[in-house]
């Protein structure tokens, strides 16, 4: 039996969709607990001060575990490559004794399911996020109706060297996941963006059969697709510039 689950991925690879069907499964309530900008905003949430005073870590810690579980057995984590070098500092100073790396980890959190979420379409996948970027909407429900929206509409523009620029980023991040896992001889779950977005209840049941966790009886997910006829436009437009 696994203790906690760690999402291991990186932007716009499908894992609010994924972080979703986990919670509707009963696997906690997996969230950015450890990326570094969105600390202040959950230690403000669960009541911690803003100041960080002696042993206000340990808080964070605590209070982090106490959401990543959400009343279940099982602890669960999204982590992007970016934060993980991050994490790692924060556990060390808590577990001064807990080794490094997945010892670190799992001494902070007990034993660990590492899921890897990638996204075979880089290209997609950088269109996505810059898009996102641009416009400020970077979820919608499968009614349509926003869920997650981080500044007033803007039109979308065209932009080859962001895009670029992106598409190289999200690489290099997969690689170095894959890097660290072989590192740490870490066999993780794999799952791919386009699988989970075709049909969800596969990865999801290839989950919950390691977890020995029962699948729920119906899958909803609770993100739909953004892309448009303007995420085609520009894809095209970038392979056409290559």
């Amino acid at each position: 039996m696994y203790d906690a689950v760690i999402l291991c991925g990186t932007p716009r690879s499908g894992s609010t969709l994924l972080c979703g069907l986990l919670g509707d499964a009963g696997v906690g309530a997996p969230d950015s607990f450890f990326g570094e900008r969105f600390m202040d905003d959950f230690a403000a949430g669960w009541g911690l001060p803003p100041e960080r005073v002696a042993g206000w870590e340990q808080r964070y810690f605590d209070a982090a575990l106490r959401a990543g579980r959400y009343g279940t057995p099982i602890f669960a984590l999204r982590l992007m490559r970016e934060n993980l070098e991050f994490m790692l500092g924060f556990l060390s100073r808590l577990f001064p004794s807990g080794g490094a790396g997945k010892a670190l980890i799992a001494a902070a959190f007990g034993r660990v399911l590492f899921l890897h979420l990638s996204r075979r379409e880089k290209l997609a996948q950088a269109v996505s996020r810059v898009k996102a970027e641009q416009t400020g909407l970077w979820h919608i429900a499968p009614d349509g109706s926003e869920i997650e929206r981080t500044a007033p509409p803007q039109a979308p523009r065209y932009d080859f060297d962001r895009i670029h620029a992106e598409v190289m980023s999200l690489e290099t991040s997969d690689a170095a996941w894959n890097d660290w896992f072989a590192a740490e001889s870490i066999a993780p779950l794999r799952i791919t963006y386009e699988e989970l977005s075709e049909d969800p209840s596969s990865p999801l049941h290839r989950i919950c059969s390691a977890l020995g966790l029962p699948m729920p009886a119906q899958v909803r997910p609770g993100v739909a697709r953004l892309s448009d006829a303007t995420s085609a436009d520009w894809i095209r437009r970038y392979r056409a510039e290559r």
